[in-house]
């Protein structure tokens, strides 16, 4: 088993942190699983960043999706520097690597905009709505700066995903965009199974601490899909709103 160990780099942070003894436990369980999730996705960007090459995209765009790989480190080290405010260390097993698939059954175009779909207008997308939210009801201070920066660098992946859809809509023809409906309500069944298994309600609350109310989390995570995604990969040209109804059998 690897293990993450962001030790060094968290505690040269050192943000100020006030815990409550009530939910110190639950805070440290969400920030210890945040650095894993947030550090371990760094992989996935540079997966993309070579899918992308491989789908001929400028070297600019490459370069930037690199780029945020580290911003995904950077998270990491974040939110490991708020374990070890609260008295924790920032060390857990890693997330085990997962290779991004490469969709060998279509062409490079194609097999890209699948996963741009996946990570970025599906993913990503709902971290904004979640950590927007969750920085709303935190008050000002040296953790709503944590989840200042991590939004901003969220909404940029988010936004990558949603860039390509817009400027690839010429080359999605018919056959191309029945298959990526397809592979949506794939996409949705996963996606709604990973953040079910996040977003746990019945635990303990402290907005303070960043520690959410898992059944507000729960619908919220409902409502972005439904009311922000949906209808935003309808308009593309998708069958966003048929993929999602079809997700349970997909």
């Amino acid at each position: 088993m690897k293990i993450l160990d962001l030790r060094v780099a968290a505690r040269a942070i050192a943000p100020e942190v006030v815990a409550d003894p009530a939910t110190r436990e639950a805070a440290l369980h969400t920030w210890r699983g945040r650095m894993v999730n947030e550090h371990g996705s760094a992989p996935v960007f540079l997966a993309l960043a070579d899918q992308l090459a491989d789908a001929g995209a400028p070297a600019a765009q490459i370069e930037a999706v690199r780029a945020m790989a580290d911003e995904e480190r950077a998270h990491g080290v974040l939110c490991g520097s708020v374990v070890e405010a609260l008295g924790g260390e920032a060390l857990a097993p890693a997330l085990p690597e997962e290779p991004l698939p490469v969709h060998a059954d279509v062409d490079r175009f194609e097999a890209v905009t699948r996963n741009l779909l996946s990570v970025c207008c599906l993913s990503e997308t709902v971290a904004v709505a979640l950590i927007g939210a969750e920085r709303l009801e935190m008050p000002a201070g040296p953790l709503q700066d944590v989840l200042t920066r991590i939004l901003a660098d969220e909404v940029g992946h988010a936004r990558l995903g949603w860039k390509w859809l817009a400027e690839h809509q010429d080359r999605l023809d018919a056959p191309r965009r029945a298959r990526l409906g397809r592979y949506l309500a794939v996409a949705f069944a996963h996606l709604e199974a990973h953040e079910l298994a996040q977003l746990k309600p019945g635990g303990p609350v402290d907005p303070r601490l960043g520690v959410c109310d898992g059944a507000a989390a729960r619908a919220l995570f409902y409502a972005t899909v439904e009311t922000v995604i949906v209808p935003r990969l309808d308009a593309l040209g998708l069958p966003a709103r048929q993929a999602w109804a079809e997700r349970a059998a997909a």
